[in-house]
């Protein structure tokens, strides 16, 4: 389709929805000149087994064993102090040993080196839909139908990432995502500053991509928390910009001709039945890399070494001095959490070896049967879900963002829907992981790691409404126990809240003992 001749209303409909005119016809090109022939699906070869140094079990005694020459390396290049972490470790055969303690120490002192990233997500639309929440569980929706039907209403149609991270024992909602995520970096930057004194720039900053649809009214939540109970206290010199994050907008792009209709693609201009009506959607949190690119590369320049990236729902990624400690004493390009199968998890994507011999993340159905991932685990072979959750070297991240936002694979999914029959184009994030050399893999427990609400529903289990209720399904009461008992350990510990009639509140600094600093 020529870019210069389309129909006007074609033009009017860009302008009007709000999608990237010149981005949707940039991909629409780049498909038909065949530039993205090359990416295949992920294929699987085999299921990689944990061996301590790329693959590294989080959940039991750790010891890191690294050169003296990195262990040096880092103490120079990224501490503020090089002397304060050269006494951890013991040496041996001329290598440093560390275990969790030292590595927790190590991290801290990187704190200063590191930005904090959230992928806003768009609006909780399909996460209240009534219909979606249902087909999860209609026993456990008929159950809680009261709390999720208020929950339901506070959230509709507002960006998720302000909407309650969790219900209260009492039922009233709780702080946002959003809230949240800030309260946790206020008080690790607390922390680092008791322990180490001030810095000279900005202690873990924050930066986000929103969309098109929810920048503005995350910008008015970020203002409307200024008076939050939650932030209140916390902000100070080392963190002026806390509720200002640095943002980039992700840009919507329009539909494209379903696969039955054969190449060349066109757009899909006839969304809803009506002639010259395109459909706007989104590109896939990949696109971060394209969106995102003049952020990382000034955090880089601005002399911050790593970045936090995760989607703004997952309670539990939050930072963790010793992932932090763990990647810069590899050397690697990012590490990457995924969590230890538990007996639910039947579809998403996990770690496994593909077809050139790299680690990647592959869907169970498209890429590998459930078959194949059972009888794997019945032969000890540990299956590794991916939480969507990262830190990025920005030294490698800024030096090859151009690369990766145009090689990271765009994928053509076809879909049958009651807009029609079309194609969406998405570039999703953790495919990153194929492209890098080596990416290092953090084996993380789901129920401190991975405390993500995809569906109402699942926030729900995990903030334990109804859970001692009878009638609760049998096959997800285990399950709810362990997730809500997750949120209870991230509440009290990196969120700094405590439970006061029936409430999560915050504890105000004067509160927090050294031992939660």
């Amino acid at each position: 389709m020529n870019k210069r001749n389309l129909d006007p209303s074609l033009d009017a409909e860009f302008q009007n929805k709000n999608i990237d005119r010149e981005l949707t016809l940039s991909i629409l090109d780049r498909f038909n000149r065949g530039e993205f022939d090359h990416f295949k699906p992920v294929q699987v070869d085999s299921l990689p087994h944990i061996d301590g140094e790329q693959i590294i079990d989080m959940t039991g005694t750790i010891e890191n064993v690294c050169s003296i020459e990195q262990f040096n390396s880092v103490a120079e290049e990224l501490c503020k102090e090089p002397a304060s972490i050269l006494q951890y470790g013991r040496r041996r055969n001329g290598k440093i040993v560390l275990n969790s303690r030292d590595l927790y120490q190590i991290g801290m002192q990187l704190l200063p080196k590191v930005a904090y990233g959230i992928l806003n997500g768009g609006s909780a639309t399909s996460y209240v839909d009534e219909k979606k929440n249902r087909s999860f569980s209609s026993e456990l929706y008929s159950l809680v139908s009261s709390t999720f039907e208020h929950a339901a209403g506070i959230s509709k149609g507002k960006p998720k990432g302000v909407t309650p991270a969790f219900i209260n024992p009492d039922g009233s909602p709780g702080p946002s995502f959003l809230e949240l995520k800030m309260r946790a970096l206020l008080l690790q930057s607390l922390r680092y500053r008791r322990a180490y004194g001030s810095t000279e720039q900005e202690l873990l900053p924050i930066f986000q991509m929103t969309s098109i649809y929810t920048d503005e009214e995350v910008n008015s939540a970020l203002q409307h928390y200024r008076s939050s109970p939650f932030l209140r206290g916390l902000d100070g010199a080392q963190h002026p910009s806390i509720l200002s994050p640095r943002t980039a907008v992700q840009p919507l792009i329009a539909a494209y001709t379903h696969s039955s209709e054969g190449r060349p693609k066109r757009l899909f201009t006839n969304a809803w039945g009506m002639p010259n009506t395109l459909l706007p959607l989104p590109g896939g949190h990949g696109q971060n890399f394209a969106v995102l690119a003049d952020i990382y590369r000034s955090l880089y320049t601005q002399g911050y070494r790593y970045a936090y990236l995760g989607n703004i729902d997952n309670l539990g990624n939050t930072v963790d001095p010793v992932s932090l400690a763990l990647l810069a004493l590899s050397g690697r390009q990012g590490a990457f959490e995924f969590s230890f199968k538990t007996p639910v998890d039947v579809k998403g994507g996990i770690l496994v070896k593909d077809q050139y011999g790299k680690l990647n993340a592959a869907d169970i159905g498209p890429a590998i049967s459930k078959d194949e991932v059972k009888q794997a685990e019945n032969g000890g072979t540990p299956i590794l879900f991916n939480c969507a959750s990262g830190i990025f070297d920005l030294q490698y991240l800024s030096r090859h963002i151009d690369f990766i936002a145009r090689e990271l694979p765009t994928r053509f999914s076809d879909q049958d829907k009651d807009a029609g029959r079309y194609s969406q184009a998405e570039q999703i994030t953790w495919e990153i992981i194929g492209m890098m050399d080596s990416p290092l893999i953090l084996g993380v427990n789901k129920y401190d790691r991975f405390l993500a609400s995809k569906l109402l529903l699942e926030n729900l289990m995990t903030s334990g409404i109804g859970i001692e209720k009878a009638g609760y399904p049998d096959e997800l009461q285990a399950l709810a126990r362990k997730l809500h008992a997750g949120l209870q350990r991230a509440l009290m510990g990196p969120y700094g809240l405590i439970q006061k009639n029936g409430r999560w509140v915050p504890k105000q600094p004067e509160e927090l003992n050294e031992t939660e600093l």
